[in-house]
């Protein structure tokens, strides 16, 4: 019988991540979890309280999520309840159910990770749960899991200040941020505009004066034309409205579609916290980022082809097949990267 493995999902990015990791596991049984809480405490919240409508826990993260997974006929196990798995892959260590920790762990960074806050500090400082921070500030900073794959060596170096043992930690890449070239070909109509992403802040209980924000992305066009790409969490009827309320005219205004593609075509990319500033730096894109821009080159994820996949997944299989524990397997395995040819290498 072929071995399982069940992925943990959250957001589209985060599912799509996880499937691409799956397919280079072919001779495994792979399953597939929304991310789901056995703590009382969020599982009472979830319940009786909207706080999970816009996490990953549940609400259109969740429906998208399941959505794509039953389209791809992937096959589902919300919960992990219905086998025995010989590995676990998290897209989170926010919130961990413990009944999986039995099993063995691996972790893969999804994208950007938040700034770090008073309150993040404070409960990290205190040992409380890291998802009371409310942000993503702590995630992949927990410790609690046997491997921990990142971004890159920036990323690597943020996790290991953050808590987590460098030992644990290998810079993979990460499927969807590995190989920004390829969005450069594609049939999106639009082309020279100043594009904005904006940030699901208001929704994750977080402050944000989008009036004044808009405002500046118009000053910062100074007359070239706008073009918004909301966050799939938005409240899109509000954001729309203050869109053309302070925007001029002809600004366009995207709910759904590419957003690597839409910034492939632009001259100009304006962001708040969203991971896709980096398909802009990998892209030469003069960028605008709530974050330092030197931080964010330096945690540059790797551009390596679209191997990063390939990476975890080789990763994944080795420990697998492993059949000691964590720190034995950490001793004696050696991390060798997929290798691209030189006229295949792309930005770096």
């Amino acid at each position: 019988m072929k071995k399982k493995i069940l992925f943990i999902t959250g957001s589209i990015n985060q599912t799509t991540q996880m499937h691409q990791i799956s397919l280079q596991l072919p001779e495994y049984e792979c399953w597939f979890s929304q991310i789901f809480t056995d703590s009382p405490v969020l599982k009472f919240l979830k319940r009786h309280t909207s706080l999970g409508d816009n996490t990953i826990l549940g609400g259109q993260f969740k429906v998208r999520s399941e959505d794509y997974l039953q389209r791809n006929q992937l096959n589902m196990d919300y919960g992990g309840k219905k086998n025995h798995y010989h590995l676990v892959v998290y897209c989170s260590d926010l919130i961990v159910a413990s009944s999986l920790l039995k099993y063995k762990t691996i972790w893969v960074q999804e994208g950007m990770i938040d700034k770090p806050t008073f309150l993040s500090n404070t409960i990290k400082a205190l040992g409380l749960p890291a998802w009371l921070s409310g942000n993503t500030a702590l995630n992949g900073s927990t410790n609690q899991f046997d491997i921990y794959c990142a971004a890159s060596e920036g990323y690597k170096d943020y996790f290991t200040q953050g808590g987590t043992d460098r030992n644990k930690l290998f810079s993979t890449g990460i499927p969807n941020y590995d190989n920004c070239v390829k969005f450069l070909h594609n049939n999106f109509p639009y082309r020279d505009y100043v594009m904005v992403a904006t940030s699901d802040m208001r929704e994750t209980y977080r402050y944000e004066d989008r009036e004044a924000f808009i405002r500046q992305t118009v000053k910062i066009a100074n007359g070239r034309q706008l073009l918004f790409k909301l966050h799939p969490n938005e409240k899109f009827a509000r954001a729309e409205a203050e869109i053309k309320k302070y925007a001029p005219l002809d600004t366009v205004i995207y709910q759904t579609g590419n957003t690597d593609e839409m910034i492939a075509n632009c001259c100009e990319l304006i962001t708040q916290y969203s991971t896709v500033v980096y398909t802009g730096l990998a892209l030469g894109k003069k960028v605008h980022s709530y974050f330092d821009l030197n931080e964010l080159k330096s945690r540059m994820p790797i551009q390596n082809n679209g191997t990063s996949a390939k990476n975890i997944a080789n990763i994944c299989r080795a420990y697998i097949e492993f059949e000691g524990g964590r720190n034995e397997f950490l001793k004696q395995f050696t991390y060798k990267p997929e290798k691209i040819t030189q006229d295949e290498e792309v930005y770096a």
